[in-house]
Order: structure tokens, then C-alpha cells, then sequence
């Protein structure tokens, strides 16, 4: 039985409250920063009210992007990071829970070598094979291309892992008597392993989506046209304009827009993506 304890009840919730305040005000004070000119971010006091460039700065970079800065419109990098993000997080999830269902419930010679293997990848991220990956896809002349953003990432160990160790906590009796009724191994996987393991899917999708979405390294050593650049490569692009003041309002503005994506999908799948997370009996 859990106490009521007003005092505690009451600290609980200063520290919560405190621990929000300080994720937010990081971006409100991007905000800030966009609806203000570029001169009021380098003055030394920090505006705490929106300024009257709300409007000019976010056109701008929807519509036109900044062309000293070498960047192009941000509606354009937000499409490409979504369409990057997407792929990998679906792709992922596509190879893993195929993965894990032929590891788990087919019986073919070395399969738990094959488990291992795929485990021990977890070592080797991308930046370790980064040099070998880049010349298999220049090689196959996929520079500049989505297929060169999504195929070298749509991997995942981890994914993998987490499917077989669901998989194996799904009762025998299922699979028996799906066998029984004459159901094929797929027929098995789509009727009652998929339906089962929506969480699992939300949960690993919500991950899988920010993973791909704020991937900067890989996009940096592949995209060389600016109708391949993603979000986080323009923003770094908007900071790198040499020999003049940064344009904080247009930087901002497009680190706003950046976060939107990713902040809406935590929202609109937070019921499954916690459930995921925290569900041991399906």
C-alpha cells in the first residue's frame, strides 16, 4: 500500500516541473531567437518576448532557404529527412522481425551462429565501417541518392534482439494450434505474431524514426547536391557561413522546424510507444 504523503506529493511534482523547465526553455529560447533580428542574439541580454520577424524568418526558409548560407529551402530538407528517416525506421523493423521469427521458429543449421552474429554487429556501428560503406556505395554509384542515405543503416541488431526475446516469450500452444488449424508459417507470422506485437513495432518505430531523422555523419559524406541535403546537414551548413555573423534568427527558425517532425511523432504514438516499453503480458 503506497502513503499519501501531501509534502512528497508536492516535491514530486516541483521536481518534475523544474526537470521540464529545464528540457523547454532550451526551446523557447530557439524560438525566441527566430522571431527576433540577427543582431538581438549577439547583444549579450537575451530577449525573453517574440520579436516581429516571426513571419519574414520562417518564409524565408520554407520558401527560398539561404542561399549565403549555401542551404536550400527547408521544406526540401525536411522532406528529405523525412523520407530517410521513414525508410530506416520501417526497413529496420521490415528485416529485423523477419529476422527474428526465422531465428525463433524455424529449425536450420547454425541459425543460433546466425543469432550471434547478427548480435555482435552491435560493436561495429557506423562510424567504425564507415570507410568500407562508403566505397561499397560509391562503387555502386548510389551517392546522392535515397538509396544511399537508407541502405547502409536499415540494419539493426538491436531491433532484431528485442523481436527474438518477444518471440520467445509467445506461448507454444499458438503455434501448435495454428498448426493444427492448417496454418502455414506466414499465415502464422501475419495472423497472430504481427497483431501481438503492434507495441513492440510503435515502440521500436518511435526509436528507429529519431535515430534516422538525426543522422548527420553518413548524409555529410554521401550528399554533395543540395536536393539530397536533410535537416541536420543544412543547420550545420547555416552555422559554418564564414567570415560573417551566423543569421540566428534563419539558424533558429529552421532548428524549430527541425524538431516538429520527431515531437509529433512521440506525440501521436506515445500511448503504444510507452505501452511497448513497459508491457510484459501480451
Amino acid at each position: 500500500m503506497v502513503e499519501n504523503r501531501p509534502f512528497l506529493n508536492i516535491l514530486t511534482h516541483l521536481v518534475l516541473i523544474a526537470g521540464v523547465l529545464v528540457v523547454a526553455f532550451p526551446v523557447y529560447v530557439a524560438f525566441i531567437a527566430s522571431t527576433h533580428e540577427p543582431s538581438a542574439f549577439v547583444r549579450g541580454v537575451l530577449p525573453l518576448l517574440p520579436g516581429d520577424n516571426m513571419l519574414e524568418s520562417y518564409g524565408q526558409m520554407l520558401s527560398s532557404g539561404w542561399q549565403v548560407g549555401g542551404t536550400p529551402p527547408v521544406w526540401l530538407m525536411l522532406g528529405n529527412s523525412l523520407i530517410m528517416a521513414l525508410t530506416i525506421a520501417v526497413g529496420k523493423i521490415a528485416i529485423s522481425i523477419l529476422s527474428a521469427f526465422a531465428i525463433v521458429y524455424f529449425r536450420f543449421p547454425f541459425r543460433m551462429l546466425a543469432f550471434w552474429v547478427i548480435f555482435i554487429t552491435l560493436m561495429l556501428p557506423v562510424e567504425v565501417r564507415i570507410i568500407p560503406t562508403y566505397a561499397v556505395v560509391a562503387n555502386l554509384g548510389m551517392l546522392n541518392s535515397y538509396a544511399g542515405l537508407t541502405l547502409p543503416l536499415i540494419a539493426s541488431a538491436t531491433a532484431t534482439f528485442l523481436f527474438r526475446q518477444f518471440f520467445m516469450t509467445v506461448p507454444e500452444e499458438l503455434m501448435e494450434a495454428s498448426r493444427v488449424d492448417g496454418a502455414g508459417p506466414m499465415k502464422f507470422f501475419r495472423d497472430i505474431l504481427l497483431p501481438i506485437s503492434i507495441t513492440n513495432i510503435a515502440a521500436l518505430f518511435v526509436i528507429m524514426f529519431i535515430y534516422g531523422w538525426v543522422q548527420y555523419l553518413w548524409p555529410l559524406l554521401v550528399t554533395t547536391e543540395e536536393d539530397f541535403y536533410t535537416i541536420v546537414l543544412g543547420i550545420k551548413r547555416l552555422m559554418a557561413s564564414s567570415d560573417r555573423v551566423p543569421a540566428w534568427n534563419l539558424i533558429m527558425a529552421t532548428v524549430t522546424l527541425a524538431m516538429l517532425p520527431p515531437v509529433l511523432v512521440v506525440l501521436f504514438m506515445q500511448r503504444l510507444f510507452v505501452k511497448g516499453l513497459t508491457e510484459t503480458e501480451k
